[in-house]
């Protein structure tokens, strides 16, 4: 059944000459004229998208006539509003009311003017985040300096300035949206890698810095829950550290609270499975960078930091993971801050760390598996700077030494520069080494000749290597005994043989 009635079959007929048409006919051709019609406004809703409009108009359908390989429909170009008037004698029929118009008059009218060529042109949309005044971008008022006038107790007026209110073209403030976006709904997304990379290298981001550092500031104290939403922010704060078009440094004082969360927070992360280790070292890693870059321009920025850690290392009432993430920040600052906070502290700590790590005291597996972790962060950090330490001696060492065994079991070292000499290693014990300053143990045991045949070169070279504040020579066998033999794997091979 179609919507189309028999009679408007009929009429369209007569316009054509047709006027015997049976009732039959009107009725078979009428569903085949409805899909056509439908075909042909289908097309047309086509082209009203396409041209970015909501309203169709007669080009609409003459495109879609187009389309069909048909003939375009004529007189319906005109804006004007078609204008229908009911038909004499017929109460449904209506036609369009076509006013006559003059050849002479439409020939003596003036023609319209030519219209200009299609062309493109390129302007700045803004420079360093201002909009320049160019007659091709939309014209901003200046916004006037407010003031307001308050009165003290004593009568004297003083002038309050109100906050200005932060202008930013359109283009940012959908960068800044889209960007919230992804870290909100997409934080793992190849989509937010592409940003951070952005991020990273884009020059005209500096008028959204404010806002992403107050973004940073406040989803850090609200979704300490959401581990993703916490991994995306550090990551959206690495891409702006990175970014040298950036002046990073004016909102330090910003960042920093919500970086140093994330590391010394008790609890990061609503699901026992949530790896908030990790975090907790990529945001060691930041403060590192900013110490490293900005240190020299805030004199007491380091020292704040490393109060800081420390308060959290050395507190017995923090838990356990607070003092891994002290642990992983004292260590991103340098081997120097381990061996001045963390060594000196060391085997008090393990007396109360072991138990936590053992069966028969903690019976809590959660409380276990967090002792191990943060055992282990103590022993990559003592190990790291064990390793440096040593790699700095031996590089002053120079030829090494040679180390031999006797027949009488005892190990022997061959000495540079002296031909068949060889010392007992058990001589040349740490302990007989402190207090010496020319480089040599004064109860070395070995013949004067030997001393008076070493150049003073190695002499100079000796005392330097063993000239230091903390002596690694003293540092490793107390260090051994708290962690046993998992730290010789910090150690190089070739340079173990000095201790042994």
């Amino acid at each position: 059944m179609s919507v189309i009635p028999k009679e408007t079959i009929e009429v369209i007929a007569q316009t054509v000459g047709i006027t015997n048409l049976s009732p039959d006919v009107a009725l078979a051709v009428a569903p085949d004229l409805e899909y056509r019609i439908r075909e042909i406004m289908q097309e047309s809703i086509k082209c009203m998208r396409h041209s970015m409009r909501t309203f169709l108009t007669a080009e609409d359908v003459d495109s879609a006539l187009a389309l069909r390989n048909l003939e375009p429909i004529y007189g319906f170009a005109s804006n004007d509003n078609l204008r229908f008037k009911r038909a004499s004698g017929h109460n449904d029929l209506f036609y369009i009311d076509d006013k006559d118009l003059d050849i002479k008059d439409l020939v003596e009218e003036a023609l319209p003017k030519a219209p200009l060529d299609t062309s493109i042109t390129s302007h700045w949309l803004a420079i360093e985040g201002v909009q320049p005044a160019i007659p091709e971008n939309a014209p901003t008022e200046a916004t006037p300096e407010i003031r307001k006038t308050e009165y003290k107790e004593d009568g004297l007026p003083v002038d309050v300035k109100l906050p200005v209110k932060h202008i930013i073209t359109t283009e940012l403030q959908l960068y800044y949206e889209k960007i919230i976006e992804l870290i909100l709904n997409k934080p793992g997304s190849i989509s937010f890698r592409r940003t951070l990379v952005t991020l990273a290298t884009d020059s005209g981001l500096h008028p959204l810095v404010p806002y992403f550092t107050r973004f940073v500031a406040d989803e850090v104290a609200r979704n300490l829950h959401n581990l993703n939403n916490l991994f995306a922010s550090m990551r959206l704060v690495r891409s702006l550290l990175q970014n040298p078009h950036i002046h990073i440094e004016l909102y330090l004082h910003q960042l920093m609270p919500p970086i140093i969360t994330c590391i010394v927070a008790k609890r990061l992360g609503n699901r026992l499975s949530d790896n908030h280790w990790e975090l907790r070292d990529f945001s060691a890693n930041l403060v590192a960078l900013i110490c490293k870059r900005f240190g020299h321009m805030y004199h007491n920025l380091q020292p704040r930091v490393t109060r800081t850690f420390l308060h959290s290392f050395l507190d017995p009432t923090k838990a356990l993971p607070q003092h891994y993430g002290a642990i992983k920040g004292i260590a991103a600052l340098g081997s120097r801050m381990v061996r001045l906070l963390i060594i000196p502290n060391l085997e008090p700590y393990l007396h109360l760390l072991v138990p936590e790590m053992q069966l028969e005291n903690q019976k809590n597996e959660i409380k276990r598996q967090e002792a191990w972790q943060v055992y282990g962060a103590l022993l990559c950090a003592v190990g790291q700077n064990m390793h440096e330490k040593v790699k700095g001696i031996s590089s002053l060492l120079s030829p090494p030494t040679r180390a031999a065994s006797s027949g009488n079991g005892k190990a022997m070292i061959a000495m540079p520069g002296v031909t068949g000499v060889v010392v007992p290693m058990n001589s040349m014990s740490v302990d007989n080494m402190q207090g010496s300053t020319s480089g040599f143990p004064p109860m070395m045991g070995a013949p004067s000749s030997i001393g008076r045949q070493l150049s003073k070169e190695n002499s100079s070279i000796l005392a330097q290597a063993w000239k230091d504040d903390v002596d690694a020579g003293q540092l490793l066998p107390p260090v051994f005994e708290l962690f046993g033999e998992s730290l010789l794997s910090f150690i190089p091979k070739p340079e173990a043989s000095i201790f042994l």
